[in-house]
């Protein structure tokens, strides 16, 4: 080829990789946007949902998180279902899906009857738009980060897969965003009357863009990088599980310290500190600031230095630093600034974890299998750790009056997951995929 057919087929290969960036990465977006305007409006939900003549807000919010934790537990399945799809038939089938539903089911929430107008069918209704949700969410992972990983260059997997990352970040931080402005702008009559539907409604053309981006993808080439010894075994059953379940040990610390820090902490500051909903989303906002603006960086300086030492940072710095953190926020006269500075901090000790995760989790696979494998992985590990999570701390602190169990629980779960992460070889991220 001639030196300007090669600066051509160059410049094509580049705008096809970034497409696919793109593609993976505003699905990411459209899915975790929704999980953020969940978690931050939880109070306004249980009131609207769950909460019946009788009973209390604490047990309101209880059921509204178990609804949170049902559908994480259909991430698994999910995962295989569409991870199925996306080995089996290709990447782009499994992601057009999967945004699709997502979609599909955020828009009804928004559009959903509360039980004051229905009765106790609005809750099942709700329950049942979570667990498709679930579904979708399960297979989001897999196939987006296989995309990002399979496209990208030789030596910036880390990079490209700390863009999944990066969009959860996005999706979160523009959920409470949105909810944020809601509060700000609406009375809060008006907010628990009719505002908390527009985030959820706003999903449609979100969603539109999405499924308009990847129904123009192309299938991930074959690798760039060089290909793997040619006496590679083939992956067993037996050693695809015990890849799923060293997986689920690397990320769970990243699951129970996101979910702690970048969600339940608005109903966390609330119900438990008395903070008012606007401050608890102000907080929750600058935790996914700090939590998004580490990401990307981890990803890079992983593919110099590894994937092990920039995640164990992000666990040990969980570790040590969870209860000081939380002592900081509830103690009285403590400067606004100190606040502002420990959720932010707070968010980036997560993101150095989320920002290698998805391509650690991707180098653990092969490809026949890997939208399945590491999307089983990560889904098992978020249904456990991450959606457990809101129930689980706010049933604690109930029965034990205990407002630290926050930072216990993501200090206990990142203290688990060090011991996982210990268990990555240095060159692991240097290694071709497989």
């Amino acid at each position: 080829m001639s030196p300007l057919e090669l600066r051509s087929a160059a410049a094509v290969r580049t705008s096809t990789t970034r497409r696919a960036l793109l593609a993976g990465s505003v699905g990411n977006l459209v899915e975790w946007y929704e999980f953020g305007v969940y978690g931050c409006l939880a109070t306004v939900i249980a009131a609207n949902f769950f909460r019946y003549e009788g009973s209390s807000g604490a047990e309101a919010l209880v059921a509204t998180y178990a609804s949170f934790a049902l559908a994480f537990f259909f991430r698994p399945v999910g995962a295989v279902l569409f991870g199925r799809l996306g080995d089996r038939v290709g990447r782009r089938p499994a992601l057009i899906a999967v945004v699709g539903l997502m979609t599909l089911a955020t828009v009804m929430i928004g559009l959903l009857p509360t039980r004051a107008a229905i009765g106790a069918a609005a809750p099942w209704l709700l329950t049942l738009l979570r667990v498709l949700q679930g579904l979708s969410a399960g297979g989001e992972f897999g196939g987006a980060v296989a995309l990002m990983t399979e496209y990208a260059p030789v030596g910036r997997r880390g990079l490209y897969g700390a863009w999944q990352s990066f969009t959860v970040a996005l999706g979160l931080l523009t959920g409470a965003g949105t909810a944020a402005a809601l509060a700000s702008a609406l009375s809060a009559d008006a907010l628990h009357a009719w505002g908390w539907r527009i985030p959820f409604l706003l999903a449609l053309p979100l969603g539109a863009v999405a499924l308009w981006l990847r129904t123009a993808l192309a299938e991930p080439p074959p690798p760039r990088e060089p290909a793997a010894p040619a006496d590679t075994p083939p992956a067993a059953p037996r050693e695809l599980a015990r890849a799923v379940v060293l997986g689920i040990g690397r990320v769970m610390g990243w699951s129970a310290a996101g979910y702690t820090f970048l969600v339940v902490l608005p109903s966390y500051l609330q119900a438990t500190l008395g903070a008012s909903l606007r401050e608890a989303l102000l907080a929750t906002a600058l935790a996914n600031a700090g939590f998004a603006a580490s990401i990307l960086p981890a990803g890079a300086l992983s593919d110099r230095i590894g994937r092990r030492p920039v995640m164990l940072s992000g666990a040990l710095g969980v570790v040590l630093l969870a209860l000081p953190l939380l002592h900081l926020l509830q103690s009285p006269g403590v400067p606004p600034w100190s606040r502002a500075g420990a959720v932010l901090l707070a968010g980036a000790l997560v993101g150095l974890m989320a920002g290698p995760g998805p391509a650690m989790l991707a180098e653990m696979f092969p490809r026949r299998v890997r939208c399945t494998g590491l999307g089983l992985a990560y889904s098992l590990a978020n249904a456990v750790f991450s959606g457990c999570a809101g129930l689980v701390i706010t049933a604690l602190i109930a029965r034990t009056g205990d407002t630290a169990v926050p930072a216990y629980y993501a200090a206990g779960a990142c203290a688990l997951s060090c011991c996982a992460l210990l268990s990555l070889r240095g060159r692991d991220h240097k290694e071709p995929l497989r």
